[in-house]
């Protein structure tokens, strides 16, 4: 009997991460197949079923009161360390094997999969929908399908790539005996899928469909997969030369081909040329309390946006990108978003307000952050990196309070910083607060006696003296007795777009490109710094000039440098570390921090960078096996052709 349409989709949403053997769904997928196709809201209801196996990318770290992670890039990149296992850092420790992965998202991508080949099989029999409406639905589905593969490659490598025509169950699926493609035929299909989704997905959508993809998130996928196929991981690289098929294909390409750097760049420069996103900026903030947008540095240009940050807010342009402060569908620097989950957020807040405080930034990541002039930490007076407390109070953008008792370490730099960084002595407004205690703007001190640290939980405390704000609004607090404001997590957003431009412009070869839609791409100095400097601008930076983006070796420090200051903590700097081959110099260094042994009374202790390795969870390491993830040993079982990755036993 044919369910009625409410439990069908029910049915598709909430049973997305049940075993993808069930027999029952098997039974359940044969005797309702033929009705799906014929009706429009069955067809539809199809499809946001497959999108719900789509995982939460926005769970970082993943806790007993939050989900589990299904990427490790969150608390696995090296921006931060956290006292405890969990999945996601878990490589990190040498804690996997292919018998216990902790990561296991290939059964529900490739379930996810045959499901979107049977959407691109069947849509033609629905009589019930328009032409539009077909093309949506096709658009989606070929998204669908090149996302779930995305989803596997950026993780494994090379992954098997499964007939267009459908199996007819995930038991199918699991029996089947089909050998990995090699990286490049992977890079290939998903990026056909994701170019068939641009010319069938609208270029925008309507605000109730907002969460849906558009052209521009097709396109933008398309991209990054491009420039992750050119990167060194991928790209000519003989570590992998004896990893080979049954054929005796290399996996990995072999051969550097420059033409890929030069693709990149063509999907990018066409998303650009679609004229319909920008980054965010807020209006430069005046009055006569002092309190307003920061003046600027001489160093920075005061010229409008984008030429200049003179007409902007740098600081609250930024933050208000992750915290909320917007309606996500008027922000027009997200090209694809979905809900975030706050559940990593009591890892950030302090106990003071309701958090356990363990998220702990390494100063690594904390020295990477420029002063306001755009000069690097390394640079700063000795003065400027003082212990000392600055002595005066501050607020700027109206609302972003600094204590007096801060360090002048954690003054006078760039906006980013604090728009990203917790740090000893930063306030937490927690302005939504309704209760009696005084838990509104706490001034929040990370020292042994400080009030971050629960005094009777030990392990719950941080440890380097740095957290992370960035997600966190000026209303927030981690207290039953009040609210926090609601955000989303965004996959794809236009900063993306523009470095990676830059990126793969300084990496092309001299000349010019034309890729299959017929949009040209040169290496042009002046168009590295057109839009890298967009980027700078925004966060009230110095722009670079046309010697920089000559000089093609410091052109590739920068660019790597911005990656991971604009793009700190969103899930980026794990892939990108990757697939520049830079993971065995990043992880294999001891983890340093500020001294939290210290009471306050010790205040020049306490900011004496110190190198910590009191815990196993300060012990990271990082070989060459590890820049794939193991396959689960169940699903090599399934198919006696697949093998394992280089270097997992």
């Amino acid at each position: 009997m044919v369910l009625p349409v409410i439990a069908l989709f029910a049915f598709l949403t909430f049973n997305s991460c049940d075993d993808y053997l069930d027999i029952n769904k098997y039974v359940y997928d044969q005797t309702t197949m033929d009705s799906i196709f014929l009706s429009k809201a069955r067809t539809e209801q199809y499809i946001n079923g497959t999108a719900a196996l789509l995982f939460d990318e926005s769970l970082l770290m993943g806790t007993d009161w939050g989900g589990a992670v299904t990427l490790p890039s969150g608390s696995g990149a090296d921006e931060a360390i956290i006292p405890f296992m969990l999945n996601g850092n878990s490589i990190l420790y040498d804690e996997i094997t292919e018998t216990n992965t902790r990561i296991n998202p290939w059964p529900t991508c490739y379930k996810g999969i045959r499901k979107a080949n049977i959407v691109l099989a069947n849509i033609h029999k629905n009589q019930e929908i328009t032409e539009m409406e077909s093309r949506d639905f096709k658009g989606r589905a070929y998204f669908l399908r090149a996302y779930f593969y995305f989803y596997l490659v950026r993780l494994y490598g090379p992954v098997p790539i499964l007939p267009d025509v459908a199996f007819d169950t995930d038991v199918d699926i699991a029996k089947a005996s089909i050998e990995r493609s090699p990286y490049d035929q992977c890079v290939e299909k998903i990026c056909a899928d994701f170019e068939a989704a641009a010319g069938l997905l609208p270029l925008q959508r309507i605000e109730s469909e907002q969460l849906m993809p558009t052209r521009g998130a097709a396109l933008a996928f398309k991209a990054r997969m491009q420039l992750y196929a050119a990167s060194p991981l991928f790209n000519g690289n003989t570590y992998y030369a004896d990893w080979k098929n049954s054929e005796g294909v290399p996996f990995i390409p072999q051969t550097e081909d420059k033409t890929k750097w030069a693709k990149a760049a063509a999907t990018f420069k066409r998303i650009i040329d679609m004229n319909t996103y920008e980054l965010q900026t807020v209006a430069k903030m005046v009055n006569d309390k002092g309190t307003g947008t920061l003046p600027l540095p001489a160093t920075v240009s005061s010229a409008s946006f984008p030429n200049g940050a003179g007409n902007i807010d740098p600081y609250k342009s930024y933050k208000s990108i992750f915290d909320g402060t917007y309606q996500p569908y008027s922000v027009k620097e997200y090209i694809y978003y979905a809900r975030r989950s706050d559940s990593d957020d009591r890892l950030y807040f302090p106990d003071a307000i309701g958090g356990n405080a363990t998220f702990s930034v390494t100063q690594d990541m904390i020295d990477a952050y420029s002063m306001a002039d755009g000069r690097s930490f390394d640079e700063a007076t000795e003065d400027e990196k003082s212990y000392k407390a600055v002595g005066s109070n501050s607020t700027f953008a109206l609302e972003y309070q600094l204590s007096a008792n801060r360090a002048r370490r954690d003054d006078n730099r760039e906006p980013r910083y604090f728009a990203t960084i917790g740090f000893n002595h930063c306030i937490w407004p927690g302005t939504s607060f309704r209760g009696t205690e005084n838990l509104k703007n706490r001034e929040v001190t990370y020292y042994d006696d400080g009030n971050a640290k629960n005094p009777s939980d030990n392990n719950h405390r941080n440890r380097t003296g740095y957290t992370c704000r960035k997600y966190i609004h000026q209303e927030d607090i981690g207290h039953w007795n009040s609210t926090k404001k609601s955000k989303v997590w965004p996959l794809a957003r236009y900063a993306e777009v523009l470095l990676g431009y830059a990126e793969a412009l300084n990496e092309m070869q001299e000349g010019s490109y034309t890729d299959e839609s017929g949009v040209v791409v040169t290496k042009d100095v002046n168009e590295i710094v057109k839009y890298f400097n967009q980027v700078r601008y925004r966060a009230g930076q110095p722009g670079i000039t046309i010697a920089d983006a000559s000089d093609y070796n410091k052109m590739k420090k920068i660019v790597k440098h911005e990656w991971q200051i604009e793009f700190a903590f969103e899930s980026r700097r794990y892939w990108d570390l990757r697939r520049w081959k830079d993971a065995y110099d990043a992880y294999n260094k001891p983890i340093k921090g500020l001294d939290v042994s210290a009471k306050s009374s010790q205040r020049e202790q306490f900011y004496t960078a110190r190198i910590w390795n009191t815990e196993v969870y300060m012990k990271r390491m990082f070989s060459n096996k590890m820049y794939f993830w193991p396959i689960d040993r169940n699903v090599l079982q399934k198919n006696g052709k697949l093998v394992q990755n280089p270097g997992w036993k």
